[in-house]
């Protein structure tokens, strides 16, 4: 499956973004979703992430309450909903994709498990 990320941008502390993960190749309905992100010198680290058998979702603590992952299965793509963005969300966010699913929430947000990613979109959060 090939994945392809849009929506990212500069907003202002307190705005809003809706990222995009739109897949070719295969039908996201199948995979475990994650959205990354990676800040300049810092390692890349989980977001939230989407099961494929139980449409369960799960988030960093960073984002809880303010970012809401979902699915479109019609068109194929997953959303990341942002609110409340922060200057600490500034980085590349990424879409990751893997057949597989886990009962333990903290296993989906560890990059190492995912098989398939996007290029990654730039969010810039100004103060």
């Amino acid at each position: 499956v090939q994945l392809v990320e849009s929506g990212g941008g500069l907003v202002q502390a307190g705005g809003s973004l809706r990222l995009s993960c739109a897949a070719s190749g295969g039908s996201l309905q199948y995979y475990s979703i994650g959205w990354f992100r990676q800040a300049p010198g810092k390692e890349r680290e989980g977001v939230s992430w989407i099961s494929r058998s139980t449409g369960s979702t799960y988030y960093a603590d960073s984002v809880k309450g303010r970012f809401t992952i979902s699915r479109d299965n019609a068109k194929n793509t997953i959303s990341l909903r942002m609110n409340s963005l922060k200057p600490e969300d500034t980085a590349v966010y990424y879409c990751a994709a893997t057949l597989n699913a886990w009962d333990y929430g903290m296993f989906g947000l560890e990059p190492a498990r995912y098989d398939y990613w996007g290029q990654g979109t730039q969010v810039t959060v100004s103060p």
